[in-house]
């Protein structure tokens, strides 16, 4: 087993726009390093680090592969267990080969959601893929979406080459942890990647889990960086954390747009809407959850008429934003994110919010089959 390096060397890391280097190796970050300094809560640089829909690509004619990662993981004190680790996916040529469970390695205590963190320090794992197919092929290693994890050594038992152009379209996504995906059953589960591998387009998915606020630094991030197709998925954090108010999230919306469009005048450009989420539909947040996990709306449903925003009036309002951009913006598009998960599907939020692995690869189908369609905005 040779040691391939993992910067400055034939492998690529897709889906990051920055590769943090630290103590133990490197760490990929979904957004690039100039925007942690205007994060104005923790949470931001928490799930930035957790790479959904990151991987490693090569092409190698190796037999026998060898990844040494170490993760973070949170563990609730009174709880026995941390919290699982996910899974790390093999694909070669495109085809899945191999799954593990990423190894436990440092662990952050809390007494209870948003307290302050200890951490218990681990030692990186190893996990091993044998078996590989003879031959030179494109590799693929997909880390776990709701584990941060850094990548401390790759070593094969051939040959390590430079990946071949990928020649496919580039998608940019950005949402919340609907698109983020935590309760994914795997990397290439969350509904994003599903619907690229549907679509023929590489995905970069920008979600934030918790943190879809309309943040000026997303939308320059986005506006700054190569994209064929851009979507953008608003509204469930801006109610669950009551945001904003009405006044004020409809001018956010058009400068998060107009921002995006300085960069991207002509790309095309889907703008969804929420999927269903009983609590939040007709009364404002902001939310908390209850004794039996599952979210819960504080807010007085007779403040709507004064601004207050519940789903239903997040939803009514991007499509009204599309509609009046649409005249001098033709390559800006509307769905409505119950055509993803309807109202008749709310038994799929285990929380009632977060959608089960099963009805997150039946969103990425679902979206592919708009999006991706002949007359789709991403045809």
């Amino acid at each position: 087993m040779r040691e391939v390096p993992l910067t400055g060397g034939p492998v690529e890391l897709r889906g990051a726009l920055d590769a943090e280097v630290t103590a133990n190796g490197v760490m990929p970050r979904r957004l690039p390093a100039w925007t942690r300094e205007q994060y104005q809560n923790p949470s931001v640089d928490g799930v930035t680090v957790m790479p959904s829909g990151v991987r490693l690509v090569f092409r190698t004619d190796a037999r026998e592969l060898e990844f040494e990662v170490l993760t973070f993981t949170g563990q609730l004190d009174g709880d026995p267990h941390p919290r699982p680790t996910g899974m790390l996916e093999l694909l070669v040529d495109g085809a899945l080969a191999g799954r593990r469970r990423a190894p436990l390695g440092n662990v952050l205590r809390m007494a209870g959601p948003g307290a302050e963190q200890r951490l218990v320090p681990g030692e990186p794992g190893v996990v091993r893929f044998a078996g590989l197919p003879v031959g030179m092929k494109t590799v693929e290693l997909w880390l776990p979406p709701q584990t941060p994890t850094e990548l401390v050594a790759l070593r094969a038992d051939g040959d390590v080459l430079p990946p071949l152009p990928d020649g496919r379209r580039r998608w940019v996504h950005h949402g919340s942890s609907i698109s983020h995906c935590i309760e994914a059953d795997g990397p290439t589960g969350t509904w994003p990647v599903v619907a690229a591998a549907l679509g023929g387009v590489e995905v970069i998915n920008l979600s934030q889990a918790g943190n879809a606020l309309l943040d000026p630094y997303v939308a320059r991030t986005i506006r700054d960086m190569p994209a064929d197709l851009i979507s953008l998925k608003v509204g469930i954090n801006i109610v669950g954390l009551a945001a904003f108010r009405l006044r004020s999230f409809g001018p956010a919306v058009h400068g998060f747009l107009d921002t995006i469009r300085d960069g991207h005048p002509d790309t095309p450009l889907l703008l969804m809407s929420p999927v269903s989420c009983p609590a939040l539909e007709e009364t404002p947040g902001p939310t908390t959850v209850g004794p039996d996990g599952r979210i819960i709306a504080l807010g007085d449903p007779a403040q709507v008429p004064a601004g207050a925003l519940s789903l239903a009036v997040v939803r009514a309002e991007l499509e009204k934003i599309v509609s009046v951009r649409q005249a001098r913006d033709p390559h800006l598009h509307h769905l409505d994110g119950r055509d993803l998960l309807g109202p008749d599907e709310v038994d799929d939020l285990a929380d009632g919010v977060h959608p089960t692995a099963a009805a997150y690869r039946r969103m990425g189908k679902r979206f592919a089959a708009h999006a991706f369609a002949e007359d789709g905005p991403f045809r």
